[in-house]
C-alpha cells in the first residue's frame, strides 16, 4: 500500500546540492516541503498531490548561506471526467501568498467539469475579485492510444497597482501519453500563450508595480545580500513551454528529461530550466548521472551542475537472514562539478537503526576544489529520530572556513477527554488510538509510533473519507496484556480527529481445564470472569483460554438454560505466575 504522499499525481523534484543543504519547496507562496539533503544529486518523490497545479519554487540553501533557486513548472494532466460525471468546486476566501509584497484581497473562485460521450470533457471556471475578473472555458479529450489532450482559453480583466486597466487572453495546451511498448512516459507536455494585456490574479495583488525581497545573513557566515522574488509587472508573461519525459531503458535503468522556458513581453530575457538524468541499477547497486541548468531572466549567468552518485548496500555482502546492524546500511560516493571549475568528491555512509528503523543516520567526508568557493576538506554527520512522542534531528557540517551545528525537535500535542497525548507532527486529519493498559505497543505501518505508558497514541496522518486500517502489533504486547481485536477500521472526515478504540485485558493468561461432576464441562460452554471483563468458549476436554485474569478469582460457566446447565469455579495462582507467559491449572466447577 502506498503512503498518502505517493498517491495521486505530483511532480518529482530533481536537484544537485553542493554541500549539506536545506531544500524548501513552495507552491503559490506556501511552503509544502522542507528537508535536508546530503551533497550531490537528490530526488524528492514524496510530495503530496498539490491541488490543480501551480509552479513549484525550489530553494536549495547551502550550509555557507548561498542559495540555488529554480522553478519546476507543474500542471495536472488533462482534466478528464467519466461520461455523465460532473465535478465542481466553489471557493471564497482571502488570498494569502506568504509574500509581504502582496496584499490579501478577498476573492471568489469556481470550477465545473462535466464528462461527455466519446471521451470528451467540457470544463470552465471563474475568478472574481475587486481588481480582477477572469473566465475560463476548455475541452479535454481522451484519444485512447494517442494519449490525452486538453485546450482551454482564459479571458481576464485586471487593474494593476498603478490603477491601469488591462484585458487579455491566455491559451493553454496540455498533452499526456504513455508508450508502454517502448517504456516512454510523456508525463506532461504543455504550452501557454498570453497576450500582452493578460495578467493573472496574483499579479493584481502586488502593492507596487515592481519590487524584490532581499535575503541577508542567515547563519554564521556573512554572505552578500541576495535579491529574490523579483518582479516587474511591465514584463508580463508571454509564452511558456514545458515538458516532462521518462524513458525506461531495459529493466533496471531510467532516463528522465524535465524542462521549461518562460518568455516575457517587451524583453528578450527568459527563464530556463533543464534537468537530465540517468538512474540505473546493477543487482542492488544503484547509480545516478545527472545534469541541471537553471537560468533566471532577471539574473546574469547560468547555474549548471553535473553530478554522479553510486550507492552500495552492505546487504550486498550479507546473508538474507543476517541480523547484523549493517543490514540496513549503505555506502555512497558522489562527485559534483558546477562547470565553473568547482568540484566536490564525497564518500559516505548512511542507514537506519533500532527495531522500528526509526533512527536514521548519515555521514560524509570529502574534498572540494576549484571555483570561487572555499577549497579543502568538507564533511557532515546527521541523525534523525522519529518516535512516539515526536521527532528530533541533529547534525554537524564543516569545511574550510566554517563549521555548523544544527538541531531541531518537532511534534504534536493532542488534548482529548482522556488526557493529553504527545505525538509526531500532526496533519489535518488524525486518529487517536485508545488502548488503556496496552503501553509501548507498536502501531503497524507507522514508523516510530507506539502507545504511551497509558496505552494512547496518535496516528498523525489519515486518509479522509476512506477506510483507514489501524492495527497494533501483537508481537510487541507485554506478556500480561491481550487484545480482543488487534485491528480497527475508521473513516474520518476532513479535519477530523477520530478514535480507534482497542479493548485490552491486563492480567494473567490462563489455560484452564474445567470439570463438572468429575467430567469435562461441555464443548462450547460460555465462560466469563467474575468481573465480566474476560470471556471465552470451552474447547475440547473442558479447556478454555482466558486473558487479563487476576491471580485469584472465579469464573462463571454456562452451557444451557436449565438450572443444572451452569456452575462456578474458583481458582488461585501463585505470585510467580505473573512472570509466566501462560499459566495452566485445573478447577472443579460447582
Amino acid at each position: 500500500m502506498l503512503p498518502d504522499s505517493q498517491k495521486g499525481f505530483a511532480p518529482v523534484i530533481h536537484g544537485i546540492a553542493r554541500g549539506t543543504a536545506q531544500v524548501s519547496i513552495k507552491q503559490n507562496g506556501y511552503e509544502i516541503y522542507q528537508g535536508t539533503v546530503p551533497p550531490g544529486p537528490f530526488t524528492i518523490n514524496d510530495l503530496y498531490a498539490a491541488g490543480n497545479g501551480g509552479d513549484l519554487q525550489v530553494t536549495i540553501k547551502e550550509a555557507d548561506g548561498t542559495s540555488q533557486v529554480f522553478s519546476v513548472p507543474w500542471s495536472t494532466v488533462p482534466m478528464l471526467q467519466r461520461e455523465g460525471h460532473t465535478r465542481y468546486a466553489v471557493t471564497a476566501g482571502e488570498y494569502r501568498s506568504g509574500n509581504d509584497q502582496q496584499e490579501k484581497p478577498k476573492f471568489f473562485q469556481s470550477t465545473l467539469l462535466h464528462g461527455l460521450p466519446a471521451g470528451w470533457t467540457l470544463y470552465g471556471g471563474t475568478q472574481l475579485a475587486d481588481n480582477y475578473r477572469a473566465f475560463n472555458l476548455g475541452v479535454g479529450k481522451n484519444m485512447g492510444e494517442f494519449g490525452a489532450v486538453s485546450l482551454d482559453a482564459t479571458q481576464a480583466n485586471a487593474t494593476l497597482p498603478d490603477d491601469s486597466s488591462h484585458q487579455g487572453q491566455s491559451i493553454r495546451f496540455l498533452y499526456n501519453k504513455s508508450l508502454y511498448e517502448t517504456g516512454t512516459n510523456v508525463q506532461l507536455v504543455g504550452y501557454r500563450y498570453s497576450t500582452q494585456g493578460y495578467y493573472s490574479f496574483a499579479d493584481t495583488t502586488y502593492r507596487r508595480m515592481s519590487g524584490y525581497d532581499v535575503e541577508t545573513q542567515d547563519g554564521v557566515i556573512q554572505v552578500k545580500p541576495k535579491f529574490t522574488d523579483y518582479y516587474n509587472l511591465a514584463y508580463n508573461k508571454r509564452g511558456k513551454v514545458q515538458m516532462s519525459i521518462t524513458q525506461q531503458l531495459g529493466r533496471t535503468a531510467t532516463l528522465y528529461v524535465n524542462g521549461s522556458r518562460q518568455t516575457y513581453w517587451s524583453t528578450n530575457k527568459a527563464d530556463e530550466q533543464l534537468q537530465l538524468g540517468l538512474n540505473a541499477a546493477v543487482d542492488d547497486i544503484n547509480w545516478t548521472l545527472s545534469y541541471s541548468l537553471t537560468k533566471n531572466a532577471w539574473q546574469q549567468g547560468r547555474d549548471q551542475m553535473l553530478a554522479f552518485n553510486v550507492n552500495i548496500p552492505f546487504s550486498h555482502w550479507l546473508r538474507s537472514d543476517s541480523k547484523s546492524v549493517w543490514r540496513h546500511a549503505s555506502a555512497s560516493y558522489s562527485m559534483s562539478h558546477d562547470l565553473d571549475g568547482r568540484m566536490t568528491n564525497l564518500a559516505g555512509l548512511y542507514g537506519t537503526l533500532l527495531e522500528d528503523n526509526n533512527l536514521s543516520y548519515s555521514m560524509q567526508t570529502g574534498y572540494a576544489s576549484g571555483g570561487e568557493g572555499n577549497n579543502g576538506g568538507t564533511g557532515y554527520a546527521a541523525m534523525n529520530y522519529r518516535g512516539g512522542y515526536g521527532n528530533a534531528n541533529v547534525g554537524y557540517s564543516h569545511s574550510d572556513g566554517f563549521k555548523q551545528l544544527y538541531y531541531g525537535m518537532s511534534g504534536g500535542v493532542l488534548a482529548h477527554a482522556n488526557g493529553i497525548t504527545l505525538s509526531q507532527p500532526l496533519n489535518d486529519t488524525v486518529v487517536l488510538i485508545k488502548a488503556p493498559g496496552a503501553g509501548d505497543v507498536k502501531v503497524e505501518n507507522q514508523t516510530g509510533v507506539r502507545t504511551d505508558w497509558r496505552g494512547y497514541a496518535v496516528m498523525p496522518y489519515a486518509t479522509e473519507y476512506r477506510e483507514n486500517r489501524v492495527a497494533l502489533d501483537t508481537n510487541t504486547l507485554a506478556d500480561n496484556v491481550d487484545l480482543d481485536d488487534a485491528v480497527v477500521s475508521v473513516v474520518p472526515t476532513h479535519g477530523a480527529i477520530v478514535r480507534a478504540e482497542f479493548k485490552a485485558h491486563v492480567g494473567v493468561k490462563i489455560l484452564m481445564t474445567l470439570t463438572h461432576n468429575g467430567k469435562p464441562v461441555p464443548f462450547g460452554a460460555m465462560v466469563t470472569s467474575g468481573d465480566n471483563q474476560s470471556g471465552s468458549i470451552v474447547a475440547d476436554n473442558g479447556q478454555v483460554y482466558l486473558s487479563g485474569m487476576p491471580l485469584a478469582g472465579s469464573v462463571q460457566v454456562k452451557w444451557g438454560e436449565g438450572p443444572g446447565a451452569n456452575c462456578m469455579a474458583r481458582y488461585r495462582l501463585p505470585e510467580e505466575s505473573q512472570k509466566h507467559v501462560l499459566s495452566q491449572l485445573f478447577a472443579e466447577c460447582r
